[in-house]
C-alpha cells in the first residue's frame, strides 16, 4: 500500500472509548433485536446536533450520511473528527438547514466507526466485537434512528433527508415510520440493490475478507500497520471509480504521469496516484469491519421484502417525498429514481442533478442540492412548490 502520509495507519481508523467526544453526543439505546436474527445488547449511538429545538418539537431535520460518511455534518477536521464535515454548506447562515432556524441532529449509523456501536466498538466482555458484530440490515439502522428520535422527544422531524447510503434510509423512514416524518428526500438511490451494485460491492467485500490481516474480523488490536488496510484500499478504489465518471476522470488525468515518476519504470500515472491517496485517507479515518458490515446492508438493501414486492410497498407511503438523482451516476443510475418517482404516490416527478461527477455529485452539486432541500422542507410545512420554477430538470 502507498503511503500518502509516510507512516503506517493505525489498524482501525475508528473513534475508540477514550478518545476525546470532540463534537459527538453519545445516547445509550439498550437492548436492539435484528431483523435477520441476533441482537445487540446495549447499542450506543454518536450523533451531533446544530441549531436548537424550539419550543414544540417541530423544527427537527434527520440528516443520513452515506457509506464512509459520520455524523460530523459541520465544523472543521481536528484531533477528534478525522474530517471536515461533509454537507457543511447546508447548514450555513442563510442555507436551507441554516441552525438558527432549524435543529439538525446527524447521527453515526449503526455499524458504523465513528461511536456509534459496530464492529470497533466494545462488546460486553470488552474486548472489540470484530468478527462477532451480528449482520446488519438497513432496517435495523432505522430502527435504532427511530429509538434514537423517542430519546431525543422528537414527535416527528420535519424532515429524513439523505443520499446514497442515507437515501436507502430514508427511502425505509418513509415506508416504517409515517407517523415519525412530515416529509423525505431520498437522493442518489433505488429501492432495492441490482445486481450490478451486489456485484460491485461484493467484491469490495472479498478485497477486505482476503486480506491476510483481516484475521476474520479481528485485527483490531493490532499494531499500526496490521490491519487489513491492503484489503480495504482495493475495496475503496473499486469503489470510488463507480462514484466518479469516466470522462471526468479523463479529462482531469488523462494519460499524465504522477509528477516526478515514470509509468513505464514502475511509476505511477495521476490516476493512480489519485486512487493511492483516497486509499490511505480512508485507512486513516474508517474501519475495515465496518466497510464490511455497512456494504453488506446496502446488499441486502430490499424496500419491498416482505412487503409484497417494491411496487406495493411503495405504494403505501403516504408523507411528501422528493426523489433526485444524478444524470451521471453510473453506479445509482436514473432509471431507479425514475422508478420511485413514478411509484411513490406522494413524489411528483423525478429531480435531476447536472453533473459531470457522477455518483458524488449528491455531495458535490451544492446548488443542486440545496434546492431540493429547500423543496423538502417547504413540504413538510404544506407548501406545495412542484409547479415552481427550477434550476433543477
Amino acid at each position: 500500500m502507498t503511503l500518502e502520509h509516510g507512516t503506517p495507519p493505525p489498524a482501525s481508523g475508528a473513534w475508540r472509548e477514550g478518545d476525546a467526544p470532540g463534537h459527538r453526543r453519545f445516547a445509550d439505546l439498550g437492548r436492539v433485536d435484528l431483523e435477520l436474527g441476533g441482537k445487540l445488547p446495549n447499542v450506543r449511538v454518536a450523533y451531533e446536533t446544530y441549531g436548537a429545538l424550539n419550543a414544540d418539537a417541530s423544527n427537527a431535520v434527520l440528516v443520513l450520511h452515506a457509506l464512509t460518511g459520520d455524523s460530523h455534518l459541520a465544523g472543521p477536521a481536528g484531533p477528534e473528527h478525522p474530517t471536515a464535515g461533509w454537507w457543511e454548506p447546508l447548514l450555513a447562515p442563510g442555507a436551507p438547514l441554516d441552525p438558527a432556524d432549524w435543529f439538525v441532529v446527524a447521527p453515526n449509523v449503526l455499524g458504523g466507526c465513528q461511536g456509534t456501536t459496530g464492529p470497533a466498538s466494545l462488546a460486553p466482555d470488552a474486548r472489540p466485537w470484530g468478527s462477532r458484530f451480528p449482520r446488519i440490515t438497513v432496517r435495523d439502522q432505522i430502527a435504532v434512528e427511530r429509538v434514537l428520535t423517542d430519546r431525543l422527544g422528537i414527535g416527528a422531524w420535519a424532515a429524513v433527508i439523505g443520499g446514497s447510503m442515507g437515501g436507502m434510509r430514508s427511502l425505509e423512514w418513509a415506508v416504517s415510520f409515517p407517523e415519525a416524518l412530515r416529509s423525505a428526500l431520498v437522493v442518489a438511490v433505488g429501492a432495492a440493490a441490482t445486481a450490478d451494485q451486489i456485484g460491485t460491492q461484493t467484491a469490495q467485500v472479498h478485497a477486505i475478507t482476503a486480506d491476510p490481516k483481516w484475521h476474520g474480523g479481528d485485527y483490531h488490536d493490532s499494531a499500526p500497520g496490521e490491519g487489513p488496510h491492503i484489503g480495504m484500499g482495493v475495496a475503496r478504489r473499486v469503489a470510488h471509480l463507480t462514484y466518479r465518471t469516466e470522462i471526468e476522470l479523463d479529462v482531469r488525468f488523462g494519460r499524465e504521469a504522477q509528477s516526478g515518476e515514470n509509468p513505464l519504470r514502475y511509476g505511477r500515472y495521476a490516476v493512480q496516484s489519485y486512487l493511492d491517496h483516497h486509499a490511505d485517507k480512508l485507512a486513516r479515518r474508517f474501519d475495515a469491519g465496518t466497510y464490511v458490515a455497512l456494504t453488506d446492508a446496502m446488499t441486502t438493501h430490499d424496500v419491498g421484502r416482505g412487503r409484497g414486492g417494491t411496487s406495493a410497498a411503495l405504494s403505501t407511503i403516504t408523507v411528501p417525498v422528493v426523489v433526485g438523482g444524478v444524470d451521471s451516476d453510473r453506479l445509482y443510475p436514473l432509471r431507479l429514481q425514475q422508478e420511485l418517482a413514478e411509484l411513490i404516490p406522494t413524489a411528483d416527478r423525478l429531480y435531476v442533478i447536472r453533473s459531470p461527477y457522477g455518483h458524488d455529485g449528491f455531495l458535490l452539486e451544492v446548488d443542486a442540492v440545496t434546492e431540493l432541500v429547500q423543496r423538502t422542507l417547504a413540504l413538510s410545512s404544506g407548501v406545495d412548490v412542484r409547479e415552481s420554477d427550477s434550476s433543477v430538470a
